[in-house]
């Protein structure tokens, strides 16, 4: 026992690194004795005797050791604390590294420790006056650490002495005390905001983001203080820290939206540049005395949509949704489009980060489809993705669903259904509902899909399906009866109680169209109605009292039972619901004139269910911010203001002495070399942002000058942690010596640019080359910028030379973007098309397959040309031009994949029309091949020229303009969609096998009265060719007709059947992956059928 203790206290005293045991562990020992007797089974309570007796040595060596030691403990999470006196002691101490950790330490505990720390207030006040910069910044530090009220006034003394301090890291701390100061004292504000003037015309980017933090805490609402440094903030924001960005950006947002107009007015003209408009607006009037103003965006708030731009390709994933918020409340709605690929490339993130951003997504694509719809694939649902994610990329794909894509997204949704992940799969039904009631062409085939799912095993599945179906039902009832009943057999299966209850609910609302099945349902709720849940016992109710009402003969009796049931019942919601439904439906002497309205009260039409997502409220939350994240206000929340009707005054922004903002281009030669001669001794910022450059000389400069900044910030630390004897008025001075070599050197322009950019083009062309060349340039720089510590001046120069090469090289050559990935292609509507054409028509026509799914499907010739044509251009509207368009049913030549369009163009006039050409055409992204253009049209004469429009497999008008040399006509080509096809040839065997891959959704059905006259094989052919461009497939059966076909863009097969039934009755049937394609064709096919 003895030997054990002794060992024991010689490995406590040896005082290595293995020795620093857990520190805060409180035991409570009897003896010496017992203590040393169970050493290896208790914590000593003097195991930090041995970092007290190093701290209170001689040796700086032996102290800094044990502060090293005691940083690494309360870097672990241990608790020092009791270690604060022995610490406090070395405050005064000579040793720079030394008084570095001491003051750490004491930043840590000095708020738990306050009467210790308030007996070395007076070392912390003279170490504000100590020469290195790095002391006077940490003693700032502790000293607002000390949470007490009565060193309130010491505590003001040393904020303001610090602000005015010739360091700017001094500078930074002490913007960030002001915050500490607020927190202890409200009192003090007016005060702060003096000191937050002040810092705010600090020039340093270190001190920028920091007292912009304290505006917003200390002071949000006095917007007064930005109007001089608006500018300078602007220009500054590319070289502040990335979490100093993201709070400017967001003060600056708001203060946009009290400071210039809305740039979304959608009745004036979005003009930017014109002078005109400028100048002469007040002039420009219509006769009614209504002034019509074209919009021309204020100079500051393009400043700042042009200075955030470049931050879309930082590494911080808060700048960049800082960024995107920005430019969704400030930017005109054409210009909003640049922060989508900087979104989507956000998702390659973690889930953390993919959570926040696809919730900002999903706020943005409920009001702007339009955005994120090319970049569709990237929210695809993975097998590795959270439940919360796949939620949000439900419910993203879900709000760009339309026509074009439907299809797509339900073949998606037909996979996710199966997920093992159960309440993804119930998402997954419900947002098929959605798609339901917002796209009516596949309302039909959604719901037979939901049917089929209604057989699904699991039970969550078939419970949703029901829910959904229900709602869908409520939209058309009368068309779905068929359905009621197949549900009301499906419910003795079903054991999920919001699933019973909805089909309960179908039940009693639609009881008339199913008068026979709904007593019988009533009669097996009878048996099982006591051992129901609370929801179904309520609508069995339900059913019952309106079965009453309708049915009155079969139920009466069971109504009676299942009331006196619900009369006893242990909840008393129910036993409520039964009394009130007993006096409303039976007759008594008791029941008052309420029971007249018993059938206007239970049976009225209820509105149909509105399926909306749960995001279209969320934009009343500014993105990005906590409560658009949790939909719920938080604490600290700013709301932005709506637009101001009139600009405010924009020379409030003006900064006195210095010239107003000019876009300065540079210009080879003797006069960029005086211009920069001249300019050589100015500060490197100036507030009005005179030195910002137009196109990508701004973003040069800037890039240029995150790399001074970060390379000046960094060498001051160094040179205040190595040479700490010398005065910070030394290193101040060669700091701004090798500042100014720099801005010599990089401020250079180069001798010889390919791209002359100009100012207007760097301000109204956002999108354009000279934006893609300058943000890839400026990250580049940026990112080189920040890996290196410290550069001397030569390898400056070299570096800013090489810089200058290779930005005439991206000139050169193609222009590269950081956000230019592969992997976030705007996906095309269509599949990927085929450019290789055959050198003979006889090729083309034998060789041209639209698709790689089978060999055995081959494209014939058409069966039937209609010689129907449509007018185009009427010759009134067209000042005599008139054109009508036919379409031929031929294979386009110009590209597989487009739909060959004819053309008669007539000359109505008395003299020639010269130039007819096509002009602009629309919508985005569709691809047309013009005819060439027609020199000349005599008079009385026509012509027929061909045209390729690739329609993308949608009924979408392709709209463009017919133009003359003098006129330009506004045209559109509305395709039927039986022209979309291509007709093609195959065997029963290959037809039937290809129509058992396209059942469920790709199924669309119905019956009808077919003419008298359409009754045989012929007419039958020719009504479908007539409305659709289908080849006829060999049948063995007489009252079976198929046809079969592709579709021109993308390939997809469609497959229709006639099957032929007693009385004149006929089953059509049509089979196709294109959803909103199917239910159309098959109202063309009805109305041709049913007419003779």
């Amino acid at each position: 026992m003895l030997s054990m203790s002794t060992n024991n206290l010689s490995y406590n005293d040896q005082g290595g690194s293995d020795s620093a045991v857990e520190v805060g562990q409180e035991t409570t020992p009897t003896s010496s004795n017992a203590g040393a007797g169970f050493g290896l089974f208790s914590t000593n309570f003097k195991k930090n005797d041995d970092l007290k007796e190093m701290l209170e040595s001689n040796k700086d060596s032996l102290k800094l050791d044990a502060m090293k030691r005691i940083i690494a403990l309360i870097a672990k999470g241990k608790n020092a604390s009791e270690l604060f006196p022995a610490v406090v002691k070395n405050v005064a101490s000579k040793n720079i590294e030394l008084k570095k950790l001491v003051y750490v330490y004491l930043v840590r505990y000095a708020e738990e420790q306050q009467d210790l720390a308030l007996l070395s207030i007076s070392t912390f006040q003279r170490a504000l006056k100590d020469p290195n910069q790095l002391i006077r910044a940490s003693a700032l530090r502790v000293l607002s650490s000390i949470r007490v009220p009565i060193i309130v006034p010491i505590m003001m003394l040393a904020i303001k002495e610090a602000a005015s301090d010739m360091s700017p890291y001094v500078r930074k701390t002490s913007a960030h005390a002001i915050q500490k100061l607020y927190s202890l004292d409200p009192d003090q504000k007016e005060h702060l905001i003096e000191v937050i003037d002040k810092l705010l015309k600090d020039k340093s980017t270190l001190v920028a983001g920091s007292v912009v933090m304290a505006f917003e805490e200390v002071c949000p609402d006095r917007i007064d203080l930005i109007h001089k440094n608006y500018r300078k903030l602007c220009n500054l924001l590319v070289d502040v820290e990335e979490w100093g960005q993201v709070v400017i950006i967001t003060m600056l947002t708001r203060y946009a939206r009290t400071q210039f107009t809305s740039p979304w007015k959608e009745d004036g003209l979005f003009d930017e540049n014109s002078e005109t408009a400028f100048y002469e607006s007040d002039e420009k009037k219509t006769k009614n005395g209504d002034e019509k103003k074209s919009y021309v965006m204020d100079p500051d708030h393009r400043l700042l949509l042009r200075n955030t731009k470049p931050l879309l390709q930082s590494r911080n994933t808060a700048v960049v949704v800082s960024v995107a918020q920005l430019y969704w409340h400030l930017a005109p709605k054409h210009e909003v489009g640049v922060i989508t690929k900087s979104l989507v490339r956000l998702l390659r993130s973690h889930r953390e980060v993919q959570y926040v951003v696809l919730q900002n997504i999903a706020t943005m694509s409920i009001q702007r489809k339009g955005m994120f719809e090319p970049y569709m694939k990237s929210f695809y649902v993975r097998s590795t993705d959270a439940t919360h994610i796949k939620s949000l990329k439900l419910e993203i794909l879900t709000s760009l669903a339309n026509e074009a894509n439907i299809s797509t997204i339900l073949r998606e949704f037909q996979t996710y259904v199966k997920s093992q992940d159960k309440q993804f799969a119930a998402g997954t039904i419900q947002a098929i509902g959605r798609c339901a009631t917002n796209i009516s062409e596949v309302t039909d085939t959604c719901l037979q899909g939901l049917v089929l799912l209604l057989s699904n095993r699991d039970e969550t599945v078939v419970a949703e399906s029901v829910v959904v179906i229900k709602k869908l039902l409520q939209t058309q009832p009368t068309q779905h009866s068929d359905i009621i009943k197949h549900m009301a057999k499906l419910f003795d299966n079903i054991a999920v109680p919001m699933a019973r209850a909805s089909i309960l609910w179908l039940m009693g609302e639609y009881c008339e169209r199913v008068p026979q099945i709904a007593p019988d349902v009533l009669r097996k709720m009878a048996k099982s109605f006591t051992s129901e849940e609370d929801i179904v016992k309520l609508q069995t109710v339900n059913l019952a009292a309106k079965l009453y009402l309708t049915n009155s003969k079969q139920t009466k009796l069971l109504t009676q039972y299942i009331l006196n049931l619900g009369k006893y019942d242990q909840n008393y919601d129910i036993r409520d619901r039964t009394r009130f439904i007993r006096q409303l439906i039976v007759p008594n002497e008791k029941s008052g004139a309420l029971g007249k309205y018993a059938r206007r009260i239970l049976l009225a039409p209820k509105p149909a269910p509105v399926l909306e997502s749960t995001y279209k409220d969320r934009d009343r939350y500014q993105l990005g911010t906590l409560s658009h994240t949790i939909n719920t206000k938080a604490s600290g929340y700013l709301e932005l203001s709506d637009w101001p009707a009139v600009a405010p005054d924009q020379s409030v922004r003006n900064v006195e002495v210095i010239e107003p903002v000019k876009e300065w281009a540079p210009s080879p030669g003797k006069t960029g070399k005086s211009k920069l001669s001249k300019s050589s001794d100015d500060k490197f910022y100036s507030d009005s942002g005179e030195e910002k450059g137009s196109g990508s000389s701004s973003s040069d400069d800037s890039s240029s000058s995150s790399e001074e900044s970060s390379s000046e910030a960094e060498s001051d630390e160094e040179k205040s942690s190595e040479e700490s004897d010398k005065s910070s008025s030394q290193s101040e001075k060669s700091s701004s010596e090798s500042d100014s070599e720099q801005k010599k050197t990089t401020k250079k322009p180069p001798q010889k640019k390919t791209v002359k950019p100009t100012a207007k083009d760097s301000d109204s062309d956002e999108n354009g080359n000279v934006a893609t060349e300058t943000s890839s340039s400026s990250a580049e720089e940026t990112s080189s910028g920040s890996d290196a510590d410290s550069h001397s001046g030569t390898e400056h120069k070299k570096k800013t030379k090489s810089k200058a090469k290779l930005k005439m090289e991206v000139k050169s050559t193609k222009e590269v973007s950081l956000l230019d990935l592969d992997d976030f292609t705007p996906t095309p509507v269509t599949r990927p098309k085929t450019s290789v054409l055959s050198p003979s028509l006889l090729g083309d026509l034998e060789g041209l397959s639209l698709s790689n799914n089978s060999s055995t499907i081959q494209v014939s010739c058409p069966a039937f040309v209609p010689e129907k044509s449509h007018d185009l251009l009427h010759r009134m509207t067209g000042k005599g031009l008139s054109a009508q368009y036919q379409f031929p049913r031929q294979p386009c030549l110009y590209q597989p994949t487009m739909v060959s369009v004819q053309i008669s163009l007539t000359n109505t006039t008395d003299h020639p029309l010269e130039q007819i050409h096509v002009g602009d055409r629309g919508p985005t992204g569709l691809d047309m091949h013009c005819f060439n253009t027609i020199e000349c049209l005599l008079p009385e004469a026509s012509v027929t020229v061909s045209l390729g429009v690739d329609f993308n497999d949608s009924t979408q008008a392709a709209n463009f303009q017919l133009c003359t040399k003098e006129d330009q006509f506004s045209v559109s080509i509305q395709p039927a969609v039986g022209e979309l096809f291509l007709p093609a040839t195959m065997t029963e065997q290959d037809f039937r096998k290809e129509q058992g891959k396209l059942l469920g959704m790709n199924e669309s059905s119905a019956t009808i009265t077919m003419a008298a006259e359409n009754t045989t094989r012929q007419p039958i052919s020719r009504q479908v060719a007539t409305v659709a461009n289908l080849g006829v497939v060999p049948s063995g059966q007489d009252n079976i007709h198929r046809f079969a076909g592709k579709t021109a863009s993308s390939g997809a097969v469609v497959l229709v059947t006639v099957e032929l039934r007693e009385s004149s009755a006929a089953l059509i049937t049509i089979n196709t992956e294109k959803s909103v394609m199917g239910p159309m064709l098959l109202r063309d096919l009805k109305s041709a059928l049913a007419r003779a």
